[in-house]
């Protein structure tokens, strides 16, 4: 029973080495993958168009990023703006070469023309109080698709002054710094030249296209580098709120939309191909076991993280799909007339959460590899720590985020009007968690509320950060020492590093870099007292790489009451059956070696008797004695003259016995 239960537990760990060898395999093609489709000139491209379009100064000192009022948004895109769209001439005012095509930086091609898209509120979307009608004309709320403006104003005819719908501009929505806006709206496309664009602005300035009803303007254009072969797609963003002033906030994707270009996007086609052809293998593999375990299956959390890489990964190719045929269907259009806008939002969008999907995806990849090293007593300590205190943690999640909430709702009613960090109830709670891990601004608070800021500081530090914080801690930290001590006290298990060792030490051993098994043995015997027990000999030998099996069957043949220790008797009895055999297998190798080199010397000797009949017969004659003087000597200083053995004893010995495992 103990020699099938070794068994099974040695090829249950020998499949999941054999399985993680194959994951490893799908975990760098991913990797490859993932990798693959990123660059590491997208955040130096990044990195350069943000300081051009956001951080160029005007005359007056006005930048994107320094915008607080309609004025200074209109002396920003009637200079930096259009001094960054537009490169037609090299530093010494030679012309670039390009017809009327803008080169920014000289090597990224700005696709098509910019737009400018703005939305409105319509008047009265809001109340005035009765005190007050007398003195303000209008009111206009902030921004709500129930409250937009689609009505003509202004010059009544064109884009700017007609109001698009989000279907008809093929748009999508946008998450700013206030809220969420629609696709659709009042819109107008800049021109080819400089020139041009600069009369297109300054007639929205002198027609008032932007009033008191307007709550955002978009300005979208793209840009493309055949050096890296990378798009970016940018997006300023102006919002105006109720409040008055202006909150400049950005949108800068740089993807990858051309895939296979150069060699190693060929390469990575190879990695995709591998990549489904795992993803189909797992598969099948997941519906064999849940087709076998039924709903035990779910039971099991690392089934659980199964399902979701696969999931991931089916969307990701579905993903993968979808992006390349609406790029072939799309490129050609955008690119076919560069006087209109290349709306190449829709396709950076999608490309973006394709990437997104990656990395999820190689995340829970990664975490997977847990699953095959759980065998580790590390790990296990980890893993039974965690699942023991799970109850004992969601008692005190709730306990704390209680207290957690409370606090937050006291700082955004006391500071939020005067406190950016406070300003909102959702940061509130990240702060709340930066001044746990010490990062947080005491003077704001203190200067917001002079009394109760300070109150608030300390009590929360003091009951969040000082006792429920240890308190957490404390549960754990009670929790994995009971589960340390348990595991100290259970029987060693097999671990897939004893197997990896095992193999190894058996490499070493074919390698001749090994003593030989009887050795082996002969030390896990000298370090037993009167008494060896079985788990103190196989942990002996087990370090030094052999299987548990094996082990198993050598202390089986000697313990014969199969008690599972080896008394005096029994271990002396095993010291002289290995005994035997080291004197009997280094007998063989002399042997061995005497006769190869009887062969050599007949070899040379025989030939001298062909060449001279007396001389050969003489020295043939010296040979064999000697070889005979030399066996007697051989025979003499190998054999033990003792007392002779008995017909029983004589009967039973091992001269034809098969060789066992380990010598024995």
């Amino acid at each position: 029973y103990l020699l099938l239960k070794v068994e099974n537990r040695e090829l249950y760990v020998k499949t999941t080495l054999r399985e993680l060898l194959v994951y490893i395999v799908f975990l760098v093609d991913i990797c490859l993958l993932t990798y693959g489709m990123t660059s590491s000139n997208a955040y130096y491209y990044t990195k350069v168009m943000s300081e051009l379009f956001l951080q160029t100064p005007s005359e007056s000192g006005v930048s994107f990023q320094t915008i607080g009022s309609m004025a200074d948004f209109w002396r920003y895109t009637q200079g930096p703006f259009l001094d960054s769209l537009y490169w037609t001439k090299w530093y010494n005012n030679k012309s670039l070469g390009h017809h009327a095509q803008s080169y920014i930086y000289y090597e990224n091609l700005l696709l098509g023309v910019p737009r400018l898209r703005q939305l409105k509120v319509q008047n009265n979307s809001c109340v005035v109080h009765d005190d007050f009608k007398e003195d303000i004309a209008g009111c206009y709320d902030v921004y709500s698709e129930e409250k937009e403006n689609t009505s003509p104003f202004g010059l009544l005819n064109g884009t700017a002054w007609q109001y698009y719908t989000e279907q008809e501009l093929d748009g999508s929505s946008h998450w700013g710094r206030l809220t969420s806006y629609s696709g659709g709206g009042y819109y107008v496309d800049l021109k080819i030249t400089r020139e041009e664009s600069a009369e297109t602005l300054q007639d929205l300035k002198q027609n008032l296209w932007l009033d008191r009803g307007t709550r955002v303007v978009f300005m979208d254009f793209s840009v493309y580098n055949a050096n890296i072969n990378l798009f970016c797609v940018l997006r300023l963003v102006v919002e105006f709120p109720a409040t008055g002033g202006a909150i400049p906030s950005w949108q800068i994707r740089t993807v990858k939309l051309l895939r296979y270009v150069s060699t190693w996007d060929f390469f990575i086609v190879s990695c995709e191909i591998v990549f489904c052809i795992f993803i189909f293998y797992y598969i099948v593999e997941e519906i064999l076991e849940l087709h076998i375990h039924r709903l035990q299956y779910f039971t099991s959390i690392w089934n659980i993280l199964d399902i979701v890489v696969i999931l991931l990964s089916v969307l990701a190719i579905g993903f993968h799909i979808f992006r390349t045929i609406e790029v072939n269907r799309l490129m050609g259009q955008l690119l076919r007339n560069p006087n209109i806008y290349a709306d190449f939002e829709f396709l950076a969008f999608w490309q973006t959460q394709y990437n997104n999907m990656n990395a999820v995806n190689l995340f829970f990849a990664w975490i997977k590899i847990f699953k095959y090293i759980s065998f580790n007593k590390t790990m296990t300590q980890l893993s039974s720590t965690l699942a023991r205190c799970a109850k004992d943690i969601l008692g005190f999640a709730i306990m704390f985020f209680i207290v957690f909430f409370a606090y937050a709702q006291l700082g955004y009613l006391l500071f939020g009007t005067q406190v950016e960090n406070f300003s909102t109830f959702v940061k509130c709670i990240f702060t709340q968690f930066r001044i746990i891990l010490g990062d947080f601004d005491y003077n704001a608070i203190d200067n917001a509320n002079r009394i109760l800021g300070p109150i608030y500081f300390v009590t929360y530090v003091f009951f969040v950060f000082f006792v429920l914080l240890n308190m957490f801690l404390a549960i754990i930290n009670d929790t994995y020492s009971e589960v340390k001590e348990e595991l100290s006290n259970q029987k060693n298990e097999l671990q897939l590093s004893d197997i990896l060792k095992q193999g190894y030490n058996r490499t070493l051993m074919k390698m001749k870099l090994k003593k030989d098994r009887i050795s082996d043995v002969q030390k896990a015997l000298q370090k037993g007292t009167k008494e060896l027990e079985y788990e103190d000999f196989k942990n002996s030998l087990r370090q030094l790489g052999h299987a548990e099996h094996e082990i198993t069957e050598a202390f089986a043949k000697f313990d014969k009451d199969g008690n599972q220790i080896l008394d005096e008797e029994e271990q002396k009895r095993m010291r002289n059956d290995l005994e035997e055999k080291k004197v009997r297998g280094e007998n063989d190798l002399r042997w061995n070696i005497m006769r190869r080199w009887i062969t050599r010397r007949e070899g040379v000797h025989f030939r001298r008797v062909r060449g001279n009949s007396a001389q050969g017969f003489k020295n043939f004659y010296y040979w064999f004695c000697g070889c005979g003087l030399v066996g007697v000597a051989f025979f003499a200083a190998n054999t033990h003259f003792g007392e002779l053995p008995s017909l029983r004893e004589a009967s039973g010995g091992h001269f034809c016995s098969p060789k066992a495992p380990l010598g024995l």
